[in-house]
């Protein structure tokens, strides 16, 4: 039975505003539907840095099942870091700092870490997935051009692995690339397959 299939007595809800992780979950080929809860992303400062995103992707999981959902919902629910040399980057707040980060992925080796958080009434199942993502020496052109052509406040690390950054300044990722766009779609099926 295909995942369609199993998945058709359930009303499925990504809780996300990405349209990233929207256009991958669509080539999945399952209906959902796009409803976001507002959430405080905090974690504890203790956290090991690896378990942000699962802790993230199930603080906004939480945050939706206290709204009283229907038994049959299916609630997915994604946050994405990026770790360079123990330093955590989330989305930059303004240009100056887009460019700060990209100048110190430039010639590194970063890595990008998603953690996801299906919830239905009756179980609750969260997992993270890793890429290791290396960007060639970037000019600080390249950067400026990028960060004032594109859109890079809404993402992780100040780029988008689709995007034309992407194109010219990844020279190799280990793992999934879809993964580093925000959402591992080939371990979200395994997943929901399990269900």
């Amino acid at each position: 039975m295909l995942l369609h299939e199993k998945l058709q007595n359930y009303h499925i809800i990504l809780a996300s505003k990405s349209p990233r992780r929207q256009e991958l979950l669509k080539g999945l080929n399952i209906p959902f539907e796009i409803q976001t809860v507002d959430c405080e992303e905090k974690f504890p400062e203790t956290l090991a840095q690896e378990k942000i995103p699962a802790y993230l992707a199930q603080l906004k999981s939480d945050a939706f099942r206290s709204h009283l959902l229907p038994e049959n919902y299916l609630i997915i629910t994604a946050d994405t870091i990026v770790l360079l040399h123990d330093r955590v980057f989330g989305k930059p707040k303004n240009r100056e700092e887009a460019i700060q980060m990209l100048r110190q992925l430039s010639g590194n080796q970063h890595t990008v870490i998603t953690g996801v958080c299906i919830t239905t009434a009756q179980q609750k199942k969260v997992f993270s997935v890793t890429s290791n993502v290396q960007f060639k020496e970037l000019s600080l052109e390249e950067i400026e051009y990028y960060v004032d052509t594109f859109h890079p406040m809404d993402k992780a690390g100040a780029y988008g692995v689709q995007e034309w950054i992407g194109y010219i300044g990844i020279s190799y990722i280990d793992g999934s690339y879809f993964n580093v766009m925000g959402l591992p779609v080939q371990r979200l099926y395994e997943e929901l397959n399990q269900l």
